[in-house]
């Protein structure tokens, strides 16, 4: 880090002037719980320039020497000014208070108005926790996942598919951040809801592109959630009953305006209501899905503040005693945040994150099967942000991630006789640093400009195997192997990742905006399929599998109508991906010691237009969006050495998303989705062996057609309640719900069956048909109640 401060004192001589100058800063809260606020406005109008409050609320302005009025702002709070004299440092906390007029109607963003045309980020969506909580959502669950399914470049292939996909890249090409911790499995359910208890979430963002360097580990998008931390005022309790699960959370002061907390959990309990319906063969049966969600805060003094948080989520299926699986995420964050000064802010955060699963078959001791594996990491990392001028703001810091990979502890009993297949530990350290700083200059024009440096250690204890060369698109075989001890280096690689985005205004209310950036990733998911399921297998870049790469270019016009009511944003962006993780034919992929053999590398490009169009307040609100694209791969050996559309390739995307408020007491919402279906590899050609049929791809294909187009309307209707006097402390909303209204069988994949020996002719063709998988085939109504207790 010398480095780094070296040029951070260098860069403040050379554009120190004369004029004494003083920084005013300090926390722009929530006036009615204590939450900072991020992404808040301090402005001075005297300058015409700002700045705005980082993930922690803070602030910094320096300044010359006078008199100046500063207005905080942050959309639907009432705005403050305060008038100061500036002859010396000055710390200034801001409480803002809640909008009366704006508290009964949605608003779809939580930034500043224009922030769609003035800010330097580009490719970046943001959703306000009220605003998913006012969606549709499947039996009536607010769901942070799906819910940014509605933005432009966002996709899923369907139900029962975990994760999401961003600008062509996979579901494992997207860091999920829970208070800075990795969530390696963000879905409960097979992929139905996700892992973010929406009463204990601040912050949404997610990064498509232009991403900052602060920012690394993935190829196409980080998805930063944050914590709430907790009302300090006041005891707030919050929670929803539904028809299959309910959650609770309570927050409140452990010192008030200096210490708070908030817990929340959720349970489902389909296998409680379905007890009775079940026959004695299945009376143990477990059908359920938790999570626990935790932090607490304290202002040790004006210059130093701590945070702890934790999640604790589990699935569990299991069949009585014959089977049963289970799965989950364990995260732990600790985070301290001092001020060396008015103008340096920094962060430390330690984080642990766990991802494991289990599957056991079997009652008793002389047969069955267990199978646990895991992928944990600890990580330390330090972060600063001096905020030199109005005009530049730099952030430089660092990281370092242990990883523990344990692909698979599994013993067999047959008769007795024990098996032990266990595949030995995985061990890697991945580091990096970056520098980066967001200039403002007169003319309007803005950049982000950043770059970092990446590194991965692949290191014993364990075996690393060399391959024999073999024609491209085959199983490779094994030729020798070398063992290496505790923590001694294996294979080792380094990548720098430049950032740039670049924002230019056409007027007050236009602007063009482009971007690129370089990003490396060195772990891998290990899964050939799309569907939700607890048995993907997580691998490090090795001698055998290199990191991917990825290279990715966005320009965009942006343009905001009657005074910010409407906003109109369009992007093209083309990602160019080196060295991506793909299988060869017939891959073994499970408990395979020589799991690299059925490895191959490929490229893959990805290239579209995203257009969104929203009203962002008034009696109806809500957006737009649609995407043109295209994701594609290229690996020797496979599809006839051409490229092919990846799994999730899915060429048009739209989708609707209305808010009405009829009134104070009733409010309405809709979302329409239509999705191109996505590619799958079907038989081209067919083998008849004593009446049986032999599917073929006499082409040798992959991803060769398509299965029909995904569409979904979905309508809620909410009966808000109303406090019958000052004093009352409860309020509670009922929401009801459909989802799939019009009963769409949505394809989630398709397979061909040989028809039954009785409905052919002895000697004649044998027919087949071809049979539809679907998740979800009939429209679900669903009715919840939440309340809050304040």
């Amino acid at each position: 880090m010398k480095w780094i401060l070296s040029f951070l004192m260098g860069f403040t001589f050379l554009v120190s002037t004369n004029a004494q100058e003083y920084s005013v800063s300090g926390y722009i809260k929530d006036g009615n719980n204590g939450e900072t606020l991020i992404g808040a406005t301090a402005f001075i109008p005297e300058l015409g320039k700002g700045i705005t409050s980082n993930e922690y609320g803070f602030y910094s302005l320096t300044l010359e020497a006078g008199n100046y009025s500063i207005e905080f702002s942050y959309l639907g709070f009432d705005t403050e000014k305060r008038e100061i004299n500036l002859n010396q440092n000055i710390q200034l906390d801001i409480e803002l208070g809640l909008n009366a007029n704006e508290l009964e109607e949605i608003v779809v963003t939580a930034e500043a108005e224009d922030n769609n045309v003035t800010d330097v980020q580009m490719s970046v969506e943001k959703l306000d926790i009220q605003t998913i909580k006012s969606m549709p959502a499947l039996l009536g669950e607010v769901e942070i996942i799906r819910s940014l399914q509605l933005l432009p470049g966002v996709t899923s292939v369907g139900e029962g598919a975990t994760g999401f996909n961003v600008r062509g890249g996979s579901i494992d090409q997207n860091l999920v951040l829970l208070d800075e911790a990795p969530v390696y499995n963000s879905s409960h359910l097979f992929g139905f809801f996700s892992v973010f208890n929406p009463d204990a979430v601040k912050d949404v963002k997610l990064y498509k592109g232009g991403i900052p360097a602060r920012y690394g580990g993935r190829l196409a998008s980080i998805l930063d959630v944050r914590m709430k931390e907790g009302n300090n005022k006041n005891l707030e309790v919050n929670g929803g009953i539904g028809l299959i699960f309910s959650r609770l959370s309570v927050e409140a002061p452990l010192i008030k305006d200096k210490a708070s907390f908030i817990v929340a959990a959720r349970r489902s309990y389909i296998d409680v209501l379905a007890g009775p319906f079940l026959n004695e063969d299945f009376d143990d049966t477990v059908l359920n899905f938790y999570d626990l969600t935790l932090k607490s805060n304290y202002n040790i003094n004006e210059r130093n503040r701590i945070f702890l948080s934790g999640y604790f989520g589990r699935d569990n299926f299991g069949f009585g005693n014959a089977a049963g699986f289970n799965w989950g995420n364990s995260t732990g964050t600790l985070r301290w945040n001092h001020l060396f000064s008015q103008k340096l802010f920094s962060n430390i955060t330690l984080f642990y994150s766990d991802y494991d699963y289990k599957i056991a078959f079997g009652d008793d001791a002389v047969n069955r099967f267990d199978w646990k594996a895991s992928i944990e990491n600890v990580s330390i990392k330090p972060e600063l942000t001096y905020f030199f001028n109005p005009n530049n703001i730099i952030r430089f810091g660092g990281q370092a991630i242990v990883y523990t990979f344990k692909p698979g502890a599994a013993v067999g009993v047959s008769e007795g006789e024990i098996s032990d297949i266990s595949l030995d530990n995985k061990y890697a350290i991945e580091s990096g640093v970056y520098v980066e700083n967001e200039q403002n200059f007169d003319s309007g024009l803005k950049l982000n400009y950043g770059l970092r440096l990446s590194a991965f250690n692949y290191t014993g204890k364990g075996r690393s195997y060399t391959f024999e060369d073999t024609e491209p698109g085959q199983r490779k075989i094994p030729t020798g192997f070398e063992d290496f001890d505790q923590w001694e280096s294996i294979q080792k690689y380094a990548r720098l990742e430049p950032r740039l985005s670049v924002t230019y205004p056409l007027s007050s209310e236009s602007s063009l905006k482009a971007s690129y950036n370089r990003t490396a990733q060195y772990i891998h998911l290990i899964s050939n399929t799309t569907a939700s399921t607890p048995v993907d297998v997580w691998a490090p870049s090795s001698a055998n599998i290199r990191p991917s790469m990825a290279d990715q270019v966005a320009l965009g016009y942006f343009q905001n109508f009657k005074e910010n009511t409407y906003e109109l944003s369009t992007e093209i962006y083309y990602k160019n991906m080196s060295d991506l993780v793909d299988y060869v034919d017939n891959a073994d992929l499970l408990l395979n010691e020589f799991l690299e053999g059925d490895l191959a590398a490929g490229k893959g490009r990805a290239y579209g237009l995203e257009v969104q169009l929203k009203k962002k307040k008034g009696q109806y609100s809500g957006w737009m969006s649609y995407t043109l694209s295209r994701s594609e791969r290229l690996v020797e050996g496979i599809n006839n050495d051409d490229w092919y559309a990846a799994r999730f390739d899915q060429t048009h995307n739209f989708s609707l998303t209305n808010f009405y408020d009829l009134n104070d007491r009733w409010e309405f919402s809709a979302n329409f989705v239509y999705l191109t279906g996505t590619p799958a590899t079907f038989p081209t050609s067919r083998y008849e062996i004593s009446e049986y049929i032999v599917p073929h791809n006499s082409e040798n294909t992959r991803n060769n057609l398509r299965i029909p187009a995904y569409h979904r309307l979905d309508l809620s209707a909410t009966l808000k309640g109303k406090k019958k006097s000052n004093k009352d402390k409860w309020v509670g909303d009922w929401v009801f719900s459909v989802y799939n209204v019009y009963s769409k069988r949505n394809p989630f994949a398709i397979f061909f069956k040989q028809a039954d020996a009785e409905n052919f002719i002895q000697g004649g063709v044998i027919p087949t048909e071809a049979q539809r998988l679907s998740v979800v085939g009939n429209f679900i109504p669903s009715v919840s109640y939440n309340f809050k207790f304040q």
